[in-house]
């Protein structure tokens, strides 16, 4: 399936795809495992890609989301345990370093959405450091609603389905734990699953989560 360029770049900083080589596109399907190589930077056309690292421990531990447009790539980081997992079906292209280099535009913009993924990232240090885990699932889920959000009038449907084991390791307690809370949240009337089991948001009540 071929892309158009306002599919593969919102801000159209990548030069068109017709002059490219067709091959730079790719495509990963939910859950797959995209190769990090330090010669070049991968900029998301469709769909989300999550960012992660790995302790000692086995430990996972969440760095942020890249959405479209977005770049990431193991030039982008010093960490030697660096994983990148799609968690929607994602379409993206290839650029290498010299590519980047070459292009002012191209190197705005890769400054400006590192930039955004690092004001996201120092979110996500804010909320690991929330003692509740009720605490830390509330901003979680205000962050997400932030992050990837599709406004529904009263509610917000999140773009990416997350499990309870997906929400459990980006705030570091158990499945179970957080399963509790999410029936809770559901009860109070703060959120519900539509039939695709993506998350709904109740606008009104998070925003008094918001002000909390």
């Amino acid at each position: 399936m071929l892309l158009s360029d306002r599919d593969c770049s919102q801000t159209s900083t990548a030069p068109s795809l017709e002059a490219q080589d067709q091959q730079r596109l790719h495509f990963h399907h939910r859950g797959e495992k995209i190769p990090l190589m330090t010669q070049g930077v991968w900029q998301v056309c469709r769909g989300w890609v999550q960012l992660s690292t790995t302790h000692a421990s086995g430990e996972d531990v969440l760095l942020g989301w890249a959405a479209a447009s977005s770049f990431f790539g193991q030039w982008c980081t010093r960490l030697e345990m660096y994983e990148a997992t799609a968690i929607s079906d994602v379409y993206l292209r290839w650029f290498f370093l010299s590519e980047v280099e070459s292009s002012p535009l191209l190197s705005r913009s890769l400054l400006t959405h590192l930039n955004q993924r690092l004001r996201q990232t120092e979110t996500l240090l804010a909320i690991a450091g929330q003692r509740r885990v009720e605490d830390r699932l509330h901003q979680l889920l205000l962050l997400l609603k932030e992050e990837m959000g599709q406004n529904l009038t009263t509610e917000t449907r999140l773009e990416v389905r997350f499990t309870h084991q997906n929400l459990a390791s980006a705030i570091g307690t158990t499945r179970v734990t957080v399963t509790r809370l999410i029936g809770k949240l559901q009860r109070l009337g703060y959120l519900r699953f539509d039939n695709q089991r993506h998350i709904i948001l109740d606008n009104q009540r998070f925003e008094q989560l918001e002000r909390m």
